[in-house]
């Protein structure tokens, strides 16, 4: 197999400025059809795909987008060889591994990529990847800190580049079915949101590594904490998102790490704003293993007309009116508690409990029917496919992969760009920000910024180790 081109920073530096002033444009103004950084199609008119971070996620996202009859994979790059061997052996006929992802980045056979990599690489990636004209497919959590959510925003404002925020749920029709009952009005004022993401590991938690554990051959651990603290190598830490949520340095927890598939619902049905308040409280209480992230946290946001909860727990399971099977599983949902009824939901399932007889008018008369011939207890929970049909609906998507390589075609803005959903991110990262500071945040959703307190919006600009360096000019 070819060994990966060689690149110096210098170089590569340089090249991306070049491509990048070569791609500079506002979103949607780049001609329909044209790819990459030289603004040309790829082989054969199709779009030539590179992936980034080549784990259990990144394999999964490549798989969905690569079925579109218009795309070829031409790059896999990961610091493990043996993932990206992986993956370019899936691909073979086109595919070309890469160790270092500026070598990546640099190739011309390489139109757009998916970035899948530790949660600590995003932003950086993501900039330097719309800088070389690439198109980005993006994968949660976008960013871990404010600074980062407004620096990669701006980057795509500027770049003009097509982005998408892997938050996979957002096309499931279970999501858009909830949007449009709250939408509709069906559950009248919503004063209140809850939201919870849990999941029970126990005091053990991930575990502790064997002291005796070697790095594999071939692995550059320098390259894959990057921006990030340069510790010993962690084999835990280092296999995949699940166990890399409980060091807060490289994925910022768990909150930061599932908040984005839970709030995005609430965020997309009540087209919330930046929040103004933030507290949040928790710590590492329980857990004793090699992470150092929270294991319980609570976060309430305040906005104009609502407050917001989340909790996460890690010690834990309970589901509430979603907990299901009476054993420890990962659970998540959202409550919506309005003045005519709540809905609560997840992924899969949506149930409403009207207040009273306040929603009468919108379930379905044959359902109503049904429902008053049994015991009190059923008849009080209807799903949204029991309710009077909304007068806008949401079309059903494509995929969310497919979305984003349709959305390259035609240039078209994606679902879930990086203005969308900082709306989803930003509050995360501030409640991550909130409970390592131990007080309450106060945002101003105008300017953008912490207000008040100079420590917190220091903080919130994160500081990357040398040679790297944060894309401060984005700000």
């Amino acid at each position: 197999m070819t060994p990966p081109a060689t690149l110096s920073r210098r170089r590569f530096l340089a090249q991306t400025a070049r491509l990048g002033a070569a791609g500079v444009a506002g979103p949607n103004l780049l001609p329909a059809g044209a790819f990459g950084a030289a603004g040309r199609p790829g082989a054969n008119g199709r779009i030539q795909l590179g992936l980034i971070g080549c784990g259990q996620q990144g394999a999964l996202v490549l798989g969905r987008a690569a079925k579109h009859p218009e795309v070829v994979v031409t790059a896999a790059c990961d610091v493990f060889p043996s993932r990206r061997e992986a993956v370019a052996k899936r691909h073979k006929n086109t595919c070309r591994p890469y160790a270092d992802f500026r070598d990546l980045l640099a190739r011309p056979e390489v139109d757009a990529v998916i970035i899948a990599s530790p949660p600590h690489w995003h932003t950086l990636m993501a900039i330097l990847a719309m800088e070389a004209g690439k198109d980005v497919y993006l994968e949660k959590p976008m960013t871990l800190h404010l600074g980062e959510d407004i620096a990669l925003r701006n980057a795509v404002r500027r770049t003009g580049r097509v982005c998408q925020v892997g938050t996979q749920m957002h096309a499931t029709e279970n999501y858009r079915r909830a949007v449009e009952t709250v939408r509709a009005g069906y559950l009248g004022p919503i004063g209140t949101v809850r939201s919870f993401h849990v999941l029970n590991r126990g005091r053990k938690g991930v575990g502790r590594q064997d002291p005796s554990t070697q790095p594999p051959p071939g692995l550059d651990w320098e390259l894959w904490c990057g921006p990030g603290p340069l510790i010993p190598f962690n084999r835990i830490l280092s296999n995949g998102s699940g166990n890399g949520n409980s060091w807060i340095a490289y994925s910022g927890g768990w909150t930061a790490g599932m908040g984005p598939h839970v709030l995005d619902l609430p965020v997309w049905a009540l087209d919330l704003p930046y929040p103004t308040e933030i507290s949040a409280s928790g710590g590492r209480f329980i857990v004793d293993d090699d992470g150092d992230a929270y294991d319980n946290h609570e976060v309430l946001w305040r906005y104009p007309r609502l407050t917001m909860a989340w909790m996460s727990s890690l010690t834990n399971s309970y589901g509430f009116d979603l907990h299901g099977r009476p054993v420890p599983e990962r659970r998540q949902g959202t409550y919506f508690h309005g003045t005519r009824g709540t809905m609560w939901c997840n992924y899969h399932a949506n149930r409403i409990v009207p207040e009273g007889d306040a929603m009468n008018d919108c379930i379905k008369p044959e359902v109503a029917a049904v429902k008053q011939a049994k015991d009190y207890p059923h008849r009080a929970l209807y799903s949204a496919a029991e309710l009077q049909p909304v007068r806008e609906s949401l079309p059903p998507s494509p995929g969310h992969e497919f979305e984003w390589i349709e959305c390259i075609k035609t240039r078209r803005l994606p679902s879930c760009t990086p203005d969308y959903h900082t709306r989803v991110n930003v509050p995360l990262a501030l409640g991550v920000l909130s409970l390592k500071l131990g007080r309450s945040l106060r945002f101003d959703p105008a300017t953008q910024q912490i207000v008040g307190d100079p420590e917190a919006a220091r903080l919130a600009v994160p500081e990357y180790r040398a040679p790297w360096k944060f894309p401060a000019h984005y700000l």
